[in-house]
């Protein structure tokens, strides 16, 4: 066998259709591009253009506003706080709040704080410093002599 003995499987490399080089290639004229006029040429399209037709995103209603002041807290139940201090993650002597939260694990981000809610039980005391909670997450917390205080909003410590 020499070098010039090797080549590909046949069919393995495909030319390129070589466009708009007349009539009898199979590809001239219009070049595959349909018709004439707009669609024809590169670049412009009318998106969402249905032929004079009140397009339908003009025929649906609008509805509603993206509130840019909302705060996105990250809400936590009480039975993933008595997992973490179960498991040792969490010290349950200390002050709760988000970054502890996340360094135990049992949040992964703090993002604009933390909302805590009342779902499952909690045996331990614990003082939480958090952004929200639920009144039936205070009570509990209260009931098992613990204390939850609510914290203002990023928003407002800046401004003041």
């Amino acid at each position: 066998m020499k070098l010039t003995d090797l080549a590909d499987n046949p069919g393995s490399r495909k030319k390129r259709m070589r466009v708009g080089r007349g009539i009898g290639s199979g590809k001239g004229k219009q070049a595959g591009r349909g018709g004439k006029g707009q669609t024809a040429r590169s670049g412009v399209r009318i998106k969402g253009f249905e032929g004079g037709q009140m397009p339908l995103h003009r025929r649906l209603p609008k509805r509603g506003f993206n509130n840019i002041f909302a705060l996105d807290l990250v809400e936590i139940n009480l039975d993933r706080v008595q997992d973490a201090i179960d498991s040792g993650k969490l010290d349950a002597k200390g002050v709760v709040n988000a970054e502890v939260l996340v360094k135990a694990g049992a949040l992964r981000r703090a993002r604009d704080g933390v909302r805590l809610l009342g779902r499952g039980e909690i045996k331990s005391k614990v003082s939480f410093e958090v952004h929200g909670a639920s009144k039936s997450a205070i009570a509990a917390v209260e009931k098992a002599g613990g204390s939850v205080k609510i914290l203002a909003p990023k928003k407002e410590e800046e401004a003041a």
